[in-house]
């Protein structure tokens, strides 16, 4: 068969074979046109997201692929490993990873983008072929001066119902690629606002919601920081330190009514109260730091006690009216003047 293809069709083939033997996939139309998505742009979204959840050997799995846009099929691989002689689902890292969800939905985006593009190419072929064809017999009937050939007239007529129908159900599979593009678009614009890790808002949402609040709108901000949280990690793992911090993420977030909760960075944690005054927003988050406080955590591997978790945290009130470094700023200072007069505190911004 090679001599049929070109240099580079030969090697795209080839590749596209490699790529399903790796991943233990079946020949099959639909694996075949996923892997041929894969390979022949090593540079795009696709690739890279699958590069991304193959890293260290590891095979793509049937959700994988349908989280990628592909159609899974029976013989696509599952990934298993041996708990007590029983086959478990494989842990895999990069599921919880909120990168590689956002690249994924980004790949998938562009093949309904490419897709969209195909029909609506398809569906201006058909019109612009019917048109010209309808042009040439009308024209091929004034040259006649036939004026009762309603043969003619019907083989147009059903021409026309015929592309009609066919223009319809392709623009409307046209559509609903659209509708799941615009579906997944919005997806990957709230993964990009998530914490992976806490699962919270991240810095990126909350500046931006500080910065859509009706100008006047009364709020207060609040900056709390984990106490000694490098003792956590260095002394038991950064598993459990990202244990801890999703517990604390939690904690906080529950005690704090409608405030926005985001993970600003590291250990830190913001929350954002809207229309809540200062003494408010400081019971709120005193309550807060007293429910991580009574917590107590132990190490999973060893059962060992992690010891109390506790928090540190300052409070400040303005109006969006003042920039958010400013508001943010009195309640840094705050939190820092808790951290010095002993930590496991929340202050007020003086």
């Amino acid at each position: 068969m090679a001599e049929f293809l070109t240099q580079q069709e030969a090697e795209l083939y080839r590749a596209i074979g490699r790529f399903l033997c790796e991943q233990k996939l079946s020949v099959d139309p639909a694996n075949y046109a996923f892997a041929f998505r894969v390979v022949s742009d090593p540079a795009g979204a696709l690739a890279r997201s699958v590069a991304a959840l193959t890293d260290g050997g590891v095979r793509l799995t049937s959700q994988d692929i349908a989280a990628l846009g592909g159609t899974p099929t029976a013989g696509t691989a599952a990934l298993v490993s041996l708990h007590d002689g029983m086959p478990t689902a494989a842990p895999r890292p990069s599921q919880s990873n909120g990168k590689n969800e956002a690249e994924a939905i980004v790949a998938r985006a562009e093949m309904q983008v490419a897709d969209f593009s195909r029909a609506v190419r398809s569906i201006h072929a058909e019109t612009s072929g019917f048109g010209r064809e309808l042009a040439a017999s009308a024209a091929a009937m004034r040259d006649s001066r036939a004026t009762t050939d309603f043969d003619e007239v019907f083989r147009l007529t059903a021409a026309m119902i015929d592309r009609a129908n066919v223009a319809e159900h392709r623009m409307a599979a046209a559509e609903q690629e659209a509708e799941a593009l615009r579906s997944a678009l919005d997806k990957a614009n709230g993964t990009a606002r998530l914490d992976p890790l806490t699962e919270l808002a991240n810095r990126r949402a909350f500046d931006e919601a500080y910065a859509a609040l009706s100008p006047g709108t009364p709020v207060a901000l609040a900056v709390c920081d984990i106490d000694h949280f490098k003792r956590v990690n260095d002394d038991f793992g950064h598993a459990v330190g990202d244990r801890v911090l999703r517990a604390v993420g939690s904690s906080i977030a529950g005690e704090c009514g409608n405030a926005m909760v985001a993970r600003y960075g590291g250990e830190e944690f913001a929350l954002m109260f809207v229309g809540v005054d200062l003494d408010a927003a400081v019971a709120m988050v005193d309550r807060a730091r007293s429910a991580v406080a009574a917590r107590r955590f132990r190490s999973r591997a060893t059962d060992a006690p992690i010891g109390a978790i506790t928090i540190s945290a300052g409070v400040s009130a303005g109006t969006s009216d003042e920039p958010r470094e400013a508001v943010f700023a009195r309640a840094d200072a705050a939190m820092y003047r808790a951290k010095a007069s002993g930590r496991n505190r929340a202050l007020a911004a003086a």
